[in-house]
């Protein structure tokens, strides 16, 4: 008993209690914490012909390794969502520099094209996957989907998805006619001044809203009449600037002309 009880007061005694707790704690959450989708295993051969896509389409930008350069940022730890978005929106390859990339309908590269590189990428380090087709055909709450929309997205995107100016020559793009793909992989890549919205800010169910929010607002007829790009009080007060004041001189000189 003795004995026993020294071992107890070792000094390394506590020490050894702290580690064991921690590796217990270390092991349940593992087991019992939530994960993350899992994107489809790519196959060796196309991850290689993807790397040779890259070698011979990106790496002048973001090195033969995808480390990056003075020219292009580190593409390690991106996900296959963001090459996905990227190319599969036209914006890159960047057609020239610029502060931003534009959205380009017609895109360099085939979808398969684009899955080799996305695989390729994706094989470097973990990062956010291409969402799959059971997570994009989610059916979304119109109504949460808005208010999610106004509180995250509108002060940028316009709160009907019209887009917006930014500073120093950057802007928000319009939401109109962009794939449910690509509008899921923006918000789990962040791409240019867009901040990422991952599953702790906006979950699966939240992303599906927000799309069938900005397909409603697509969609629906315009019962107040001309909408004027859904621009707000400022496309509106011009409206009445130039043609309201434009009438009233009109017709201000239309009475004179008939008084005289």
């Amino acid at each position: 008993m003795n004995a026993l009880a020294a071992r107890r007061r070792h000094p390394a005694a506590i020490a050894l209690l702290l580690f064991l707790g921690l590796a217990l704690v270390g092991a349940t959450y593992s087991l019992f914490a939530p994960k993350p989708a899992q994107a489809a295993v790519a196959t060796a051969d196309k991850v290689a012909d993807g790397k040779a896509l890259f070698q011979a389409n990106c790496a002048t930008c973001h090195g033969i390794s995808a480390e990056g350069t003075k020219s292009g940022p580190t593409l390690i730890g991106v996900g296959a969502a963001a090459v996905d978005f990227q190319v599969g929106t036209g914006r890159m390859p960047l057609s020239a520099p610029n502060v931003q990339a534009p959205r380009i309908e017609q895109i360099k590269y085939s979808q398969e094209q684009i899955d080799a590189m996305s695989a390729f990428v994706a094989s470097l380090a973990p990062g956010p996957a291409i969402p799959d087709q059971a997570t994009l055909e989610t059916e979304g709450d119109v109504a949460l989907g808005g208010e999610l929309f106004r509180v995250n997205c509108a002060m940028c995107h316009n709160f009907a998805g019209s887009g917006g100016a930014l500073t120093r020559g950057k802007y928000a793009p319009a939401l109109y006619g962009v794939e449910a793909k690509h509008i899921y992989e923006a918000m789990v890549t962040g791409p240019q001044s867009m901040p990422v919205f991952d599953d702790k800010n906006i979950d699966a169910k939240g992303k599906a809203s927000i799309i069938s929010y900005l397909r409603t607002v697509e969609t629906q007829a315009n019962v107040g009449g001309m909408n004027l790009g859904n621009m707000g009080p400022v496309s509106e007060g011009m409206f009445i600037w130039i043609f309201g004041l434009a009438l009233m001189i009109g017709t201000a000189y239309w009475l004179g002309q008939k008084a005289a």
